[in-house]
């Protein structure tokens, strides 16, 4: 069989072949911080007011990642902590969970519907706890009243499996996104959202708080605030919460690691250019991050070492 013979590439493997390459490139030349873009973020501001928060995470298990597969122009020989973290923010009025991203049997409700390569990459240890575990292991001080997911990757909310009438708050974009009529996100992730279960849609009708273009303030005290960090997905957020010990922000995986807004590096372009659904919004918002890492503690969801066993 001559060369002309064989069937062109799908598109998928072209694009696999492009992030290869751009993957190569970054290791040597990772992307430079925007300068410009640095200057033009103007800093809102952080809202008064005197009501507080608990912002606990859940035990999870960790493991060791390559740096190079998270940090854009990581040294390969590093490696760096990662996990599939949930939090509890316990407020006067309501409990509520932050990325219930692991339920029981996982690896075949959810992960065998992934592609075999993402498999590959993405499976955790055997002994990852699911949300609902490691939430009878350390139970917040009434039941979780609802979810409120960073964003609808499968590894965020798949928890909500074991949660069958658990409320979700999700934003209307991010909602759109997910039941829209294109491909949806893979993973199971419809079923954990849209199958009869309770919803809360949201819009951040608020004003711009700290490097953030727009926020939503959940209890109406100020206290708790959902901000943009659109990139990852249409309509990814933080959680920005007021504690006795200052502001934390959940920042789900506009960034995976801490390195990468200590010095603003993207991700990768082998995953990121799979996982990211707009690279350029990301990287605007990953901006955003570096600027507030100095008004706030911010923890990446997945960021092991960032999130720790916090508890405040």
């Amino acid at each position: 069989m001559s060369s002309t013979d064989l069937p062109p590439p799908s598109p998928r493997m072209c694009d696999m072949i492009a992030a290869a390459a751009h993957f190569t490139r970054g290791m040597v030349r990772p992307r430079r911080p925007d300068q410009r873009l640095l200057a033009s973020i103007d800093d809102a501001g952080l809202p008064d007011g005197e009501q507080t928060v608990r912002v606990r995470a859940l035990p999870q298990v960790s493991r060791q990642v390559p740096a190079m597969g998270v940090v854009e122009g990581a040294a390969p020989y590093r490696r760096l902590p990662s996990a599939m973290t949930s939090f509890v923010v316990e407020h006067p009025e309501a409990t509520f969970l932050v990325d219930p991203g692991y339920c029981r049997d996982a690896r075949q409700r959810t992960i065998a519907e992934l592609p075999p390569l993402t498999r590959l990459l993405v499976t955790p240890p055997a002994a990852t706890m699911s949300t609902l575990d490691a939430l009878a292991g350390r139970p917040p001080s009434r039941t979780p009243d609802f979810a409120l997911p960073t964003h609808a990757h499968w590894d965020h909310v798949c928890g909500l499996l074991d949660f069958p009438g658990m409320p979700v708050h999700l934003r209307k974009s991010e909602r759109d996104w997910l039941l829209g009529p294109d491909r949806p996100p893979v993973g199971g992730v419809r079923p954990t959202v849209s199958d009869g279960r309770p919803s809360e849609i949201y819009e951040l009708d608020g004003p711009p708080v700290a490097t953030f273009v727009a926020s939503h303030d959940l209890f109406g005290d100020r206290s708790v605030l959902v901000v943009d960090l659109a990139g990852h997905t249409p309509g990814s957020v933080g959680i920005l919460a007021r504690t006795t010990n200052g502001w934390v922000l959940l920042a789900g995986d506009a960034a995976w690691h801490y390195e990468q807004i200590e010095r603003l590096r993207q991700k990768p372009a082998f995953p990121g250019e799979f996982v990211d659904e707009d690279r350029e919004e990301a990287f605007a918002t990953l901006h955003r991050l570096h600027l507030a890492r100095h008004l706030m503690r911010v923890i990446p969801t997945h960021d092991s070492a960032a999130s720790g066993h916090i508890c405040i």
